[in-house]
């Protein structure tokens, strides 16, 4: 059967498991009410016997030839004569050289087992088959009779017991297999019933295509486990939702930044061959045609160290830098772009800052961050580079003069091609980026297991802080790290 279940649905499946648990309890249930009913009706009719015996013991008496007899023979007999086979009751008694002294008339001949010993005679009971296939109950013991010690036997019929018996096996073997196919159609209706749910998310399940991400399973019950497994699918689907949505605008995004400077070097490369034109003006065209390839060349920078990112290819090799120092060289390096600016870059600390990251990685952070604050910020502007330590890490700040963030943009600004406002940048003598320096910035810190957080009110500047956690080791490896900072 194993081999064919799988084939099966889940409400067959269940209604068989089901039947099956049943059928398995119930016959256990049967088999210990006929253990039972046995062991009552055995222990009722030996009590019969005992009693039986008491009234054996009583009623015989010693006769003056030194025998024994009934004492109502006419009314016991009587009632014996006139008693079915099944509820007489039926006296033996022997003496103890191995002579029978009375037996019921209604035995006859027949006797109720072998010669008994009166010195073995303990009271016990026994079951014993005689002539005419009736099977008995027997109690012997030995008695004393007017100063006669004899051996007493008293036998009843098993007749009413295995009747008894019978009739019960009969009604299980009737009852059973009907109970069984009522519980079965039973578990099939309440399994049906039970799993209609499943049938109609499957159907919805069916519907929900790209097209209709915005779709969702219905929830029947949310408390119990079908609801709870909706719910899960629903919270899948929203965000498979949310990642294809945002998969579709980060594709649109990167082939809108890709055209854009494709754009710009076939146009001036085609103005430039319209007419024939000097050296210098040559020079200034394939100047300005290189200005859009080094454009070109950091988008694609950008959009390989985040796929990278993304997939987690990204081997780090963290080893003790000094941040202190690493602001100078990042302020140093990009000195030149805020001299044109004419803005001031500082670098502020009061003792050195050490913490194990990789070097690099977290350069390129501080770069794209300090970059993004000289682009937004408006000429003559300052802009500070605060490096500081706690007790749970060491923390660099990024603070700048500039327009501020409005309130509605502060949740996306790392997000990937997510501008605040690419006209007023440029009005400011920016370049307008790629839009995707912050979230480099952000992916850099968050996989040392640090965060970066921004407090920024319009009109009066920006603050960027980079909070790196404390770390007096290093790291077993840059995988260690990496699944750190995934599991955070």
């Amino acid at each position: 059967m194993r081999h064919h279940w799988p084939g099966h649905s889940v409400r067959v499946r269940l209604t068989l498991w089901y039947t099956a648990a049943l059928t398995v309890v119930l016959v256990l249930y049967a088999g210990g009410v006929l253990v039972f009913l046995q062991h009552r009706l055995a222990t009722e009719l030996d009590r019969q016997l005992h009693d039986d015996f008491e009234v054996a013991e009583q009623m015989v008496e010693r006769t003056p030839e030194g025998g024994v007899r009934w004492r109502t023979a006419p009314h016991h007999e009587g009632r014996e004569s006139g008693a079915s086979t099944e509820q007489r009751q039926w006296v033996e008694v022997w003496s103890p050289e191995g002579h029978l002294l009375y037996r019921s008339p209604a035995l006859g001949n027949t006797a109720l087992g072998p010669v008994p010993v009166w010195s073995q005679a303990a009271q016990g009971s026994a079951s014993r088959t005689v002539p005419g296939d009736h099977q008995l109950r027997l109690l012997q013991g030995a008695y004393t009779v007017g100063g006669l010690p004899v051996v007493i036997r008293v036998a009843r019929s098993e007749a009413p017991l295995r009747h008894a018996l019978r009739t019960f096996l009969l009604v299980l073997v009737l009852g059973l297999p009907l109970a069984v196919a009522l519980a079965g159609v039973g578990g099939y209706a309440l399994a049906r019933r039970v799993l209609a749910p499943v049938g109609w998310m499957a159907d919805q399940a069916r519907r929900i295509t790209v097209e209709r991400l915005g779709e969702r399973l219905p929830v029947a019950n949310p408390a119990d486990e079908l609801g709870q497994l909706a719910a899960v699918f629903n919270d899948t689907l929203a965000r498979l939702e949310r990642s294809f949505a945002q998969m579709r605008r980060f594709t649109a995004d990167a082939s809108h930044e890709l055209r854009t400077p494709l754009t710009a070097i076939r146009s001036v490369g085609e103005v430039g061959l319209r007419t024939p034109r000097d050296a210098q003006t040559y020079r200034e065209i394939i100047g300005t045609m290189l200005e859009e390839v080094d454009r070109l060349r950091h988008l694609v920078e950008g959009l390989l160290t985040l796929s990278r990112a993304d997939a987690g290819s990204i081997q780090l090799t963290p080893e003790p830098v000094d941040l202190v120092a690493l602001a100078r060289e990042v302020a140093h390096h990009l000195g030149v772009l805020a001299e044109e600016k004419h803005q001031s870059l500082a670098v502020e600390a009061t003792q050195p800052v050490s913490v194990w990251v990789d070097r690099l990685v977290l350069r390129q952070a501080l770069i794209n961050v300090v970059d993004n604050a000289i682009k937004y910020s408006a000429d003559k502007a300052t802009i500070r580079v605060v490096v500081s330590e706690h007790q749970q890490g060491a923390t660099l700040a990024v603070i700048d003069t500039g327009p501020g963030i409005a309130p509605q943009h502060r949740a996306h600004v790392f997000d990937r091609f997510y501008r605040v406002d690419t006209a007023r940048a440029r009005e400011l003598g920016g370049t307008g980026g790629t839009g995707l320096g912050l979230s480099i910035a952000r992916w850099a810190v968050e996989i040392h297991g640090g965060r970066i957080e921004l407090e920024s009110e319009e009109g009066q500047g920006s603050t960027f802080c980079m909070v790196l956690p404390a770390s007096t080791s290093p790291p077993s490896s840059g995988r260690a790290m990496l699944d750190h900072a995934r599991r955070g």
